[in-house]
């Protein structure tokens, strides 16, 4: 599976858990940075490993920060990604299940290594429903397209 990556400093200790965890069960890995604990804004990481999986560069897309909610909200911003922000398994199956989530927020700060990485493995390893779920995922996309099509948006 290809999975994108982004965090930002708060973020950075539990990706670097994240990427060798994916890299030694053979994932591919596309890590949008950031590179280190040095204070970075985070939108524009997250915002880019959403992008990676709308535009089909990646199956989906993990991003990290301090709690994992400013990640989930910037990497909802972008047109076709469900980020769910998750902090437990049965959160993360719920995720893929129900919601076809294709973004899975973490927060650095809030889960310990162990769990985080169960999370992710709960995650990668759910598959969506469909049925009923698929309807809710449609009426939600046609949301998003009446959004983004408004005039006037703020720049």
């Amino acid at each position: 599976m290809r999975i994108a990556l982004g965090a930002d400093h708060a973020g950075y200790v539990l990706k670097t858990a994240v990427i060798e965890h994916l890299a030694d069960s053979g994932h591919e890995l596309i890590d949008f940075g950031t590179d280190s604990e040095q204070s970075v804004d985070y939108p524009v990481f997250c915002a880019d490993a959403a992008r990676a999986v709308v535009h089909g560069r990646a199956d989906c897309a993990i991003v990290l920060g301090g709690s994992g909610q400013g990640e989930q909200i910037a990497a909802n911003k972008v047109h076709g990604a469900r980020a769910a922000l998750c902090q437990s398994e049965f959160m993360a199956r719920l995720a893929r299940r129900h919601n076809d989530a294709n973004v899975l927020a973490l927060g650095g700060r809030v889960l310990g290594e162990p769990f985080a990485l169960a999370i992710v493995d709960a995650f990668l390893s759910t598959e969506f429903e469909g049925g009923r779920h698929a309807r809710r995922i449609h009426q939600i996309a046609r949301i998003e397209l009446e959004e983004c099509s408004r005039e006037g948006l703020p720049s």
